[in-house]
């Protein structure tokens, strides 16, 4: 595992969980504050674009590894002040928390180059430093911002006080566990108005863009680079629309179609779930004597099938002491889910040894967790990644309306559950975003071409091969990267394919796109 892989992995262990939600105020045209419809044209956002950072040391406490690492690397970090609300900026004010690490190849220095890893909900502020290490030679050449969105990591908090850290489960078998996930997703959305019902207007994806614009212009730059992954190929796409002429490179990882993107983000991917899924069973089977899980990959479905009807019948309990879990049928289809979006060797042996443990506790067996496996469970299914959890869910519920009938939710899982049973039921289940206010902006719509490197993998089980597609053919002057063969989420830098890097890294360095769309080969194929 790579550095950066690594980082990204621990960063997004709840982020990957894609989970999202017009109340009487002006609409986007009125209210979105961007050169597309009158950027500077409220009065008081000058003293936020114009405002002097204070750059200091990254380390926050003597436990504080985040901030060590970042200061070892020569980097330095700094809050950002912008208002909460971006039609009222001599209203409340918030902190957006970044760091910088400057180029090095001053000489040949680009500009500079804006992070984001996703989630939504994702810390990018530690991650400069191996960025930097991404990017080989063209990294040297730029610098490098890491930036915790509105409400993530360092900058200003949210937190509505949720039991878990992620809002994605399965529906279950039947019925009943339906019933009971309704209830419970409805819990927290009414949590998180009674905590933080000032707040959550704001926690948008738009918001967040103009907060980029106002760390562009804070750190002296006409234009800013953007690598975005996953969800933050999004917030890129909304930021060079809403910010035309403001951008200079972009590269777009495992792009999302804007038009596509709600609180549902998971709908509609069962198939490359299930291909994923397949693939891994198949891997698996390959290596019986190790895992124990069947000879062929439909004896390991099949085993995975037995799981989740145990843990139907009585919950599966699962680890020792105070790192013991009790997982039932909304809880198993999810451990799988989130291990499936990556085929490399070491992903697919942890992801095996996960199924292995289940596969004991279905049999009453007791079981000892990995510390990877404890830590996932502990971010997932307690308070320790509710902050992660509610930022998350905010910035889906805060962009686009979720249908707001549970027997809608229903009828899509039963549709859904006899062709994907493992997977139908969870992507297709009810969130909190059925239960929160709605928005009080439109979402973004892509008018401006954008002559964006957009990087996919086919067989991608997040954000499907065909979200890059449809977005280079919404942009008409980006060129696409397909990584052919890999059933991968997130590949530059992240994968080992040096076809990718390559293209990628030149294309920063350049500013010149790929002469014709390319296609690489899954390494090792």
């Amino acid at each position: 595992m790579t550095p950066l892989r690594a980082a990204t992995r621990r960063g997004s262990a709840v982020g990957l969980a894609l989970a999202a939600c017009l109340t009487a105020i002006p609409t986007a045209a009125a209210a979105s504050a961007g050169p597309d419809d009158g950027a500077m044209s409220t009065p008081g956002l000058g003293r936020f674009h114009h405002q002097r950072l204070d750059w200091h040391t990254c380390t926050t406490g003597p436990d504080d590894t985040t901030g060590q690492d970042l200061d070892k690397a020569g980097a330095q970090c700094a809050d950002v002040t912008v208002p909460l609300d971006y039609t009222a900026p001599r209203g409340r004010t918030i902190t957006v928390a970044i760091s910088r690490l400057k180029a090095t190849d001053t000489r040949h220095r680009i500009g500079t180059l804006l992070f984001n890893p996703g989630g939504p909900g994702s810390s990018a502020i530690g991650l400069a430093p191996l960025i930097r290490t991404v990017m080989k030679e063209a990294g040297a050449r730029y610098d490098i911002i890491g930036m915790d969105p509105r409400f993530v990591g360092r900058s200003t908090p949210l937190n509505c006080g949720w039991p878990v850290g992620t809002t994605l489960f399965s529906a279950g078998v039947g019925r009943a566990g339906f019933d009971r996930q309704v209830a419970f997703q409805k819990d927290l959305a009414d949590k998180c108005r009674a905590t933080n019902a000032s707040v959550l207007p704001h926690i948008t994806t738009r918001n967040t863009a103009r907060d980029m614009d106002v760390v562009r212009d804070a750190l002296g730059e006409r234009k800013i680079s953007y690598l975005g992954i996953s969800y933050g190929t999004y917030l890129g796409t909304v930021y060079t629309q809403m910010f035309p002429g403001r951008y200079d490179r972009v590269v777009l990882d495992g792009a999302l179609d804007p038009r596509r993107y709600n609180p549902r983000l998971m709908r509609g991917v069962e198939r490359e779930n299930d291909r994923a899924i397949a693939d891994w069973a198949a891997w698996a089977a390959q290596r019986h004597s190790t895992y124990g899980l069947g000879r062929t990959g439909n004896q390991v479905l099949a085993t995975i099938d037995r799981v989740i009807a145990a843990s139907a019948r009585h919950p599966l309990t699962v680890g020792t002491g105070t790192e013991t879990f009790r997982l039932d049928d909304t809880l198993v289809p999810l451990v799988v889910f989130m291990g499936d979006a990556d085929d490399t060797d070491e992903a697919r042996a942890a992801l095996a040894e996960q199924v292995s443990i289940l596969a004991e506790a279905a049999k009453g067996r007791p079981t000892q967790l990995s510390p990877q496996f404890a830590g996932a469970l502990r971010s997932m299914l307690t308070d320790e990644g509710a902050q992660v959890g509610s930022v998350q869910s905010a910035i889906l519920c805060g962009d686009v309306a979720a249908p707001r009938d549970p027997e809608r939710y229903w009828r899509d899982i039963e549709r859904s559950r006899a062709a994907h049973p493992v997977v139908g039921p969870l992507t297709n289940n009810i969130g909190p975003c059925a239960f929160w206010d709605r928005p009080r902006e439109e979402p973004t719509r892509v008018r401006h071409d954008v002559p964006a490197l957009i990087v996919a993998a086919t067989g991608d089980p997040r954000t499907p091969y065909t979200g890059s597609v449809a977005l280079h053919t919404m942009l008409p002057s980006s060129g696409l990267i397909t990584l052919k063969g890999a059933n991968r989420h997130a590949i530059y830098g992240l994968y080992g394919s040096a076809c990718v890097d390559d293209q990628v890294n030149r294309y920063l360095v350049t500013g010149k796109l790929p002469a014709s769309d390319r296609t690489c080969v899954k390494p090792g194929a």
